[in-house]
C-alpha cells in the first residue's frame, strides 16, 4: 500500500477537511465498518438487537452517511459560540422589561393555557431528539440530534424562566402550579398529548425521525413558537414575542438538517421516499389534530386570531415544505475527489 496521509479516512480528497469534518467525520463507536455488532459486546446482547432491529432493519435507511453535511455544519464549539450569543440577546431582552409589561390582566389567562403548558412538550420532543441521537447510523446525524436536543432544553429552559416570571408578576393566576393539569385534562392539548405519547413508542429510527423533525416538530413549532409569537405581540405582550422569535432560531436550524438529511436519503436511495412518505401522512393526522385542538381555541380568544382553518392550513404547509418532494436545493455533500 501507498503510504497514507493524514486525512485519508475521507478518501482521495484534494484539499483539507474543514474543522468541522475533522470533529464529525466517522467518530460514532456504534457504526464502525466491518464490525460483527453494532456495539463492542455480545453480538446477541439485547442493545446490539435493539440497534440492530430499529436501527439497521429499519426500512428507512442509507448505504453511506459519510456524504452527508449539516448546512450549518455546526460543531460543538460553534454551538457554544452560537447559543452565547442567542443567551446574551435573550438577557437583554429581559433586561429591557424590568420596569413592567404592558399588557392587560386576561392575557395572564391565555399565557398560562398557551404557553406555560409548553414545557411538557418541549420535553416530550427531546427525549424523542435523544433517542434520535442515541440510534443515528452515523456521527454526522448523531451531532444534529445532539445540538436539537441540546436546544430543546433551551426551550424547556426558558418556558420554565418565563414561568416563574409570570407567577410572580401575577401570583393569584396559578403559574408553576395549574400547568400540569392543563397538558393533562385542558381540550386544547389532548391532541398534543397524544401525538407525543405515541411518539415515545415509535422504536424505529426512520420512523422516528420522520414523526419527529418531518412533522410533529416543524408543524407544533410554527403554530406554538411563531403563530403564538404574532399572537403575543397582537396582546402588546412584546416580551413573550421577542422570546418566542428567539427560541424559534433554534427550531430553523432543526428544520434545515432534518430536511437535508430526508433529501440525501432519497438521493441515495429511492426505496426511502415511499417509506418517508406513509410515515408523514400517518403522523400527519396525528399533527394536524394536535394543532387544530389549539388552533380552534386560539379563533376564541379576544383579540383578532386567523381562522383555526388558516392556522391548521399554514402548519401543514410547513411540515410538507420539510419532505423531500417540496425540496429543490440539491443535497448537502462531503468532500469531493
Amino acid at each position: 500500500m501507498p503510504k497514507q496521509r493524514t486525512w485519508s479516512t475521507f478518501g482521495a480528497i484534494r484539499r483539507l477537511p474543514s474543522e468541522y469534518e475533522v470533529v464529525t467525520h466517522s467518530t460514532d463507536w456504534t457504526s464502525r465498518v466491518g464490525a460483527s455488532a453494532p456495539l463492542e459486546v455480545n453480538p446477541d446482547s439485547p442493545e446490539n438487537l435493539w440497534l440492530r432491529t430499529y436501527r439497521n432493519g429499519s426500512p428507512f435507511h442509507v448505504a453511506d452517511w459519510t456524504r452527508f453535511r449539516d448546512p450549518d455544519e455546526m460543531t460543538y464549539r460553534k454551538y457554544v459560540t452560537v447559543q452565547d450569543d442567542a443567551e446574551t440577546a435573550i438577557e437583554g431582552i429581559l433586561v429591557e422589561f424590568e420596569d413592567g409589561e404592558l399588557w392587560e390582566r386576561p392575557w395572564a389567562d391565555v399565557l398560562l393555557r398557551f404557553f406555560t403548558p409548553q414545557r411538557y412538550l418541549a420535553h416530550g420532543l427531546q427525549m424523542a431528539e435523544i433517542y434520535l441521537t442515541q440510534m443515528a447510523p452515523h456521527s454526522y446525524v448523531k451531532n444534529c440530534g445532539a445540538f436539537a436536543a441540546a436546544d430543546l432544553l433551551r426551550l424547556n429552559t426558558w418556558v420554565s424562566y418565563r414561568t416563574e416570571m409570570l407567577r410572580r408578576l401575577v401570583p393569584d393566576v396559578g403559574f408553576t402550579e395549574r400547568e400540569r393539569s392543563i397538558w393533562e385534562t385542558d381540550p386544547a392539548w389532548q391532541g398534543v398529548r397524544e401525538a407525543i405519547e405515541r411518539l415515545l413508542l415509535a422504536y424505529d429510527f426512520g420512523e422516528c425521525f420522520v414523526a419527529t423533525n418531518l412533522v410533529l416538530a416543524p408543524a407544533l413549532s410554527e403554530l406554538l413558537l411563531s403563530i403564538f409569537a404574532e399572537i403575543a405581540r397582537g396582546a402588546n405582550d412584546d416580551l413573550s414575542w421577542l422570546l418566542l422569535g428567539k427560541l424559534m432560531d433554534d427550531a430553523e436550524r432543526r428544520a434545515r438538517w432534518s430536511a437535508a438529511a430526508a433529501l440525501y436519503a432519497v438521493k441515495e436511495r429511492e426505496g426511502n421516499a415511499p417509506v418517508i412518505a406513509e410515515w408523514a401522512d400517518e403522523w400527519g393526522a396525528l399533527a394536524d389534530r394536535a394543532v387544530l385542538d389549539i388552533a380552534t381555541e386560539f379563533s376564541q380568544l379576544a383579540i383578532k386570531v386567523p381562522s383555526a382553518d388558516d392556522l391548521l392550513e399554514r402548519t401543514r404547509q410547513v411540515r410538507l415544505g420539510m419532505l423531500p418532494g417540496a425540496m429543490t436545493s440539491p443535497t448537502s455533500v462531503g468532500p469531493q475527489q
